[in-house]
């Protein structure tokens, strides 16, 4: 398995939606079970996921699915 899809398995357990509805487009203000809860889901099933630990900004600043592309790339993480 890809980083990738490892990284779109996360986000389709978290947030119990299909693969093919993750994009750009897939932020918190547009996804209507995105709250705080489901927000450090999240980056919890990512930091298991990948074995890694985020800082407390990255944390906060995973409010979308791009951005948590760019925040994973931080942590040498291509995806």
């Amino acid at each position: 398995m890809t980083n990738l899809e490892k990284y779109n398995q996360v986000f389709v357990e978290t947030f119990s939606v299909e693969e093919d509805v993750l994009d750009d487009q897939f932020a918190r203000e547009h996804v209507g079970n995105w709250d705080s809860v489901r927000q450090l889901s999240l980056v919890s099933n990512l930091e298991d996921t990948f074995d890694i630990m985020f800082d407390t900004e990255d944390i906060l600043g995973m409010v979308s699915y791009k951005e948590g592309k760019n925040i994973m790339l931080k942590y040498e993480i291509e995806l």
